[in-house]
């Protein structure tokens, strides 16, 4: 198979067409899903009145596929991306798709573009996304009738070019989620509510905004599009846990790297921010698809700078060892755990 002639090294994180995409209906008078199949056009035509468009009722996934050192093209845990959209579709009224037709759909659309797989060595690799729609008309606050499923793949080039430098984030006024609400689901209203929190940052200077619980104010919870990890002074993985956090795959993975390839003692408990402030942790790391871990080096507290032992010009020894730990198991250099790694082709 002959790659696509592109220039993989300098790739960014942008959408790009490729050849193929998946698309599944979902309508009131069959009750059910489709089979689905691939198609070649990208454009989607629905009604001015769909149920996306004027209640915001979608999910979302996001995944990669790789090519390993040994010339496989593979996908990680889709398994658990596909409970995960089962569970979000759920939480708004989607008829949840199938997590089998789901897997299947990844491996379809992913062999029929294996061509935009960027090379192994690249720190390229084939963007995922996975999501469904109300696209029947609805006008009365309520769910949609009828739904659409899609997924669409895109080439893009590594999060960190040059290497993950520590950011600079800052603790944010704002709520990510409302107590007993949606956070704890990858739903695209979550994420248009931090569109505007993550504009103001960025024009103040900051990568990320620290969210805190909603409730009190007093836990750290996570940021606009990732999980939060820290290391304690004890050499502790420690993981905040909230009722309205996304159980993001990554985190879920680095904590088993951390207790079963690197030996370290995971503590999944509420972080109050008062231990950061107090500075009882001396790194601090965002978890996510993208870039599996970018580091924190400084947190700003409402102008009073916070910063972690690990420093601003390097990510910290232990958040080396986890991201590198990962994107091992991930590119085929180290073994995966049963189950983890999806072959394609």
């Amino acid at each position: 198979m002959e790659k696509k002639n592109l220039d993989w090294a300098n790739l960014g994180f942008a959408y790009m067409p490729t050849d193929k995409r998946y698309v599944a209906n979902y309508t009131a008078e069959t009750g059910g899903w489709d089979g689905g199949q691939l198609i070649d056009d990208a454009t989607i035509t629905m009604s001015e009145c769909a149920g996306v468009l004027q209640y915001s009722q979608s999910v979302f996934e996001g995944l990669k596929a790789y090519t390993t050192k040994d010339g496989h093209i593979v996908c990680f845990r889709p398994d658990m991306n596909a409970q995960r959209m089962y569970d979000s579709a759920k939480r708004i009224e989607i008829p949840p798709l199938p997590m089998e037709q789901f897997v299947d759909s990844i491996h379809k659309v992913v062999e029929a573009n294996a061509a935009w797989v960027p090379p192994f060595g690249t720190g390229a690799t084939l963007y995922i996304r996975p999501y469904i729609f109300g696209i029947s008309p609805v006008i009365g606050v309520q769910p949609a009738e009828n739904y659409q499923y899609r997924v669409f793949v895109t080439p893009v080039g590594p999060y960190f070019k040059g290497g993950a430098k520590p950011i600079y984030v800052r603790v944010s006024d704002y709520d990510r989620a409302a107590p007993h609400g949606t956070g704890n689901i990858k739903a695209g209203l979550n994420y248009a509510m931090s569109l505007h929190a993550i504009v103001e940052a960025h024009k103040e200077g900051f990568a990320e905004n620290i969210y805190l619980d909603p409730g009190t104010r007093t836990k750290v919870e996570e940021t606009g599009g990732a999980n939060i990890l820290f290391v304690d002074q004890d050499d502790h993985l420690v993981v905040p846990q909230s009722d309205s956090i996304l159980p993001s795959i990554t985190r879920r993975s680095l904590v088993y790297v951390a207790e079963k390839y690197l030996g370290m003692t995971v503590d999944q408990r509420e972080v109050y921010f008062d231990e950061v402030r107090q500075g009882k942790f001396k790194e601090c790391g965002l978890c996510g698809t993208a870039a599996v871990i970018s580091p924190i080096g400084r947190i700003n507290d409402h102008g009073t700078d916070i910063n972690f032992a690990s420093g601003m010009e390097k990510m910290g020894p232990w958040m080396t060892k986890l991201r590198e730990t990962l994107v091992g198991i991930q590119s085929g250099e180290i073994e995966a755990p049963e189950g983890w790694i999806h072959r394609v082709l």
